[in-house]
């Protein structure tokens, strides 16, 4: 079993910390955390055991990356395990993550969440929102997100973005590789949100024109290919290749002010090869070393 905090309590690592993450909690300048749920999930749960999978597994990685030229060894990052969250409450599992989140960035620090399903990833926007009222949101998913709600529950991973939209408002979320949704999604979005089907091909442009803005950056590995990551709730057949990804994380590198981050929807028992729960560590550690800038 991994350690679980519901806040920051001690100075305490986990005991089972992703590789290269074992800066005690007052020492550190990032923090990595896990939200451990999956009940608003509407196919093949399981992402609740993604965090449990990825830390072990982060040993077959090395600290250092040679794409970004950046080793977790010169980063300074605190992993305090999962959140202990309650089963069956989903309006007390998202206070409980936006308390954590909201804590985190009081003590001056970035964060890093491994989910858990996307609903995992609005109290933390919420929470980057209160802290830096000029953020913006770069969100790189399969999936619009954006329904008002999903058989009338508005609190879902299906409509995690238009719930942060509630706040945000117009002109401050961008989304790529997006492929899948209802046509009102994509319709609604071409006045209030940057959307890029299916490639992340503007990116760039964007990175350039949020360059010194407050940035959250939030990554569904869905939106990788079936093919690359099987080990998911939603597959979406057509989707990016890893190395794409990588390339965009690299160009992330180009922000001043990226102050929090997510990686969600992996559900490591749908690939029994262990390569999902492979690519979910690399992209961590490239996003960890991205938090550094």
């Amino acid at each position: 079993m991994y350690r679980r905090h519901s806040i920051v309590k001690n100075n305490v690592v986990s005991t089972n910390p992703f590789i290269g993450c074992e800066t005690p909690y007052n020492d550190a300048d990032l923090v990595l955390f896990g939200s451990p749920f999956d009940g608003t999930t509407s196919f093949r749960p399981g992402t609740r055991f993604a965090g449990q999978a990825i830390r072990p597994d982060s040993y077959g990685l090395e600290t250092y990356s040679p794409y970004l030229d950046k080793d977790l060894e010169d980063a300074r990052i605190f992993d305090g395990g999962d959140l202990e969250l309650p089963f069956g409450n989903t309006e007390r599992v998202l206070q409980q993550i936006g308390t954590y989140s909201h804590q985190v960035l009081a003590d001056g620090k970035k964060f890093l969440m491994i989910g858990g399903e996307h609903l995992v990833s609005l109290p933390s926007i919420r929470a980057a929102y209160d802290a830096f009222p000029d953020l913006h949101v770069i969100h790189i998913d399969a999936h619009t997100d954006l329904r008002e709600d999903y058989m009338g529950e508005p609190l879902s991973h299906a409509s995690v973005i238009r719930r942060c939209h509630d706040f945000l408002g117009d002109d401050r979320i961008f989304q790529f590789g997006i492929r899948s949704g209802m046509k009102s999604e994509f319709e609604w979005a071409k006045t209030h949100t940057h959307l890029e089907k299916f490639t992340l091909n503007t990116l760039p442009e964007v990175v350039k024109s949020l360059k010194d803005v407050p940035v959250y950056v939030t990554i569904d590995l869905d939106v990788l290919d079936p093919g690359t990551f099987p080990g998911t709730g939603t597959p979406e057949p057509g989707g990016i290749t890893y190395r794409e990804l990588l390339d965009a994380i690299a160009e992330l590198q180009k922000l001043t002010n990226i102050v929090a981050a997510d990686v969600v929807e992996l559900s490591p028992q749908y690939d029994p090869s262990g390569a999902s729960t492979a690519v979910a560590c690399k992209t961590i550690r490239e996003l960890l070393l991205t938090l550094t800038n």
